[in-house]
């Protein structure tokens, strides 16, 4: 490159950032699910039906674009394993954090594309942010060292159930299976990383009945993490849809609810970020959420 370049200042990222959201939100028309060709560094994210597409690996994390420094990989075996913790004073099923605090917790759905789980990690430490990972068993299985790669970016993972099956309907037929589904991931999970992890969500969804709630503190977890901001990424057209969903709902203290391994949600990432930036708010772990 010829010249020396203008250095970029956190107001000047700022800015383009926020023009960029806007853009997208008043675009409606990019292209969603099956059509995103979404490139953000050393990465390329390929829309399919949410379910494939995979994504390269991606280059460590880097400096985000606003100043801040993605967090710096933890210690394996340390706290980062830490297992679930009691907040007294709050109910078994937590939907969100204190409104009086400028911080929010984004939590994901771990299944799917391992490809678009990294890519997905990749982009969230370069905007220098820490996650909740709530993973199915089964997905553990197949990929093990994904528990490893969420821990090592600075992230905590918990427990969604073995096989993602419908908790609340089994657990009125077989309360054994039910409590299985969630020991069995708890199993999972601890031969990884030395604890049961630090929360664990129900599956399909964030809310919990009383015979769940009751078999998961069997289980070692004293609360249910759910959501009180749902992405609906499952669903959404395109990154718009998902923009428009998540900002349109979020304040001080909420938990959001997003899918690891979906091609809208990786693309919707970056500006989802920039946009929690621009609010002066925090994303940290739901752990750290609540302390």
């Amino acid at each position: 490159m010829g010249g020396r370049e203008r250095p970029v200042h956190r107001r000047d990222a700022l800015g383009a950032g926020a023009a960029l959201l806007a853009s997208a939100l008043a675009a409606g028309c990019a292209r969603g699910g099956g059509g995103a060709d979404v490139r953000g560094g050393d990465e390329v994210v390929r829309g399919g039906d949410g379910t494939g597409g995979g994504a390269p690996g991606s280059s460590p994390p880097a400096s985000s674009a606003h100043g801040s420094q993605a967090p710096p990989p933890s210690s394996y075996g340390s706290t980062a394993t830490a297992g679930p913790r009691r907040f007294p004073g709050w109910p078994g099923e937590i939907t969100h954090g204190p409104r009086d605090r400028p911080r929010i917790a984004l939590t994901f759905e771990g299944r799917g594309d391992p490809g678009l789980a990294r890519a997905a990690l990749a982009r969230i430490e370069r905007a220098g942010a820490r996650v909740t990972v709530l993973a199915v068993g089964s997905w553990l299985e197949a990929y093990p060292e994904l528990a490893r790669r969420i821990l090592d970016g600075g992230h905590e993972i918990g427990n969604h159930t073995q096989r993602h099956r419908d908790l609340a309907a089994l657990a009125e037929r077989d309360e054994h299976a039910a409590y299985e589904e969630i020991d069995a991931c708890a199993r999972r999970l601890r031969r990884l990383t030395g604890s049961i992890g630090t929360w664990f969500r129900p599956s399909p969804g964030p809310g919990a009945t009383a015979p769940v709630r009751r078999l998961a503190a069997r289980a070692g977890y004293p609360h249910v993490l759910g959501y009180d901001v749902e992405s609906r990424d499952h669903a959404a057209t395109g990154v718009p849809a998902v923009l428009r969903k998540v900002t349109g709902e979020l304040r001080h203290g909420s938990v959001v609810g997003l899918s690891l391994a979906r091609p809208v949600t990786v693309a919707a990432l970056p500006l989802l970020l920039t946009e929690i930036d621009r609010r002066g708010l925090r994303a940290v772990t739901a752990t750290e959420l609540l302390s």
